[in-house]
């Protein structure tokens, strides 16, 4: 169920990314923004997440507003719905008994999957983490009691040491290092990714980029010996798509980067001129345990 707690709540288990003391919240929102005992202050939006990135901030392109929009309407239609309710099963049973669990959703986006996960763990307490303030206007409005901060994965996370039960991560960049060391021993790693054969009918008709056939096997060996590998379910989702959905469905992710959406547009219409497109999407949700002790 979703917590009780207000987002700011979670401030004491943040570091300030620059001297690294012990964060505490500015005023009484998140749009009043975070600060350290040293001075140094992070900008809160009104929108209700916080900027934490700063001087040149990051080198990598955050998800656009239009990409964002396309996969609020698509995720909003329901096609990726098996996702989430697995998502949230896997995130259920293990936190089952766990007191106020503190969960991090890396990559958060718009905050659609961890919302399903919230729903299925008892008084849980979540950081959302994303590069795209975009992203984070939605996931704020969908997520109250969360705290949704602009992040880049690839730097050291705001968090301290052993904060996090459970880290969620969709679709994302995955940082094993800040993993390990922001999760409990015996806490968990929950990642979604890409199947071989995902959206491959779809291949047919539009160029997408790549899914790695060894994707999956590949995870496991990045993690590191810090994590060892205690479930995968395979999820085969099969949708019947009309040319918006098409559109939005390669215009939410990567591809938007190198993607014409007129073309796409027009091989969508194409595609769908006698009736809707069916095409599978395929997933599979992987569980890590982090090792050590506390």
């Amino acid at each position: 169920m979703p917590s009780a707690v207000r987002p700011l709540d979670l401030v004491p288990l943040m570091l300030c990314p620059v001297c690294g003391e012990q964060l505490e919240a500015a005023g009484r929102v998140p749009a009043q923004g975070l600060r350290c005992a040293a001075g140094h202050q992070y900008d809160g939006a009104r929108q209700g997440y916080v900027n934490m990135l700063t001087g040149r901030g990051t080198r990598f392109i955050p998800d656009t507003a239009e990409m964002v929009a396309a996969r609020d309407a698509f995720l909003g239609a329901g096609h990726y719905a098996p996702l989430a309710r697995q998502l949230a099963a896997t995130a259920g049973t293990l936190l089952a008994g766990t007191q106020a669990p503190v969960l991090l959703d890396a990559g958060s986006g718009t905050g659609y999957y961890l919302e399903a996960v919230l729903r299925s763990v008892m008084d849980g307490r979540a950081f959302a983490l994303d590069l795209s303030k975009f992203a984070l206007r939605r996931a704020a409005r969908a997520l109250p009691d969360a705290l949704c901060v602009v992040w880049d994965l690839w730097k050291p996370f705001p968090l301290a040491a052993g904060s996090t039960d459970l880290i969620l991560n969709v679709f994302a960049p995955r940082n094993p290092a800040e993993f390990a060391r922001v999760l409990k021993p015996g806490g968990h790693l929950v990642v979604a990714t890409a199947a071989p054969g995902h959206l491959g009918e779809l291949r047919d008709v539009v160029p997408l980029l790549a899914v790695d056939a060894d994707k999956a096997e590949r995870l496991g060996s990045t993690l590191g010996d810090g994590f060892e590998e205690v479930d995968a379910v395979q999820l085969q989702v099969p949708l019947e798509l009309d040319a918006e959905d098409m559109v939005q469905l390669v215009m939410m992710g990567p591809n938007a980067h190198h993607s014409d959406a007129g073309k796409i547009r027009a091989a969508a219409a194409e595609a769908t001129a006698a009736g809707g497109f069916e095409v599978t999407a395929r997933f599979t949700v992987s569980t890590y345990r982090r090792l050590g002790r506390g």
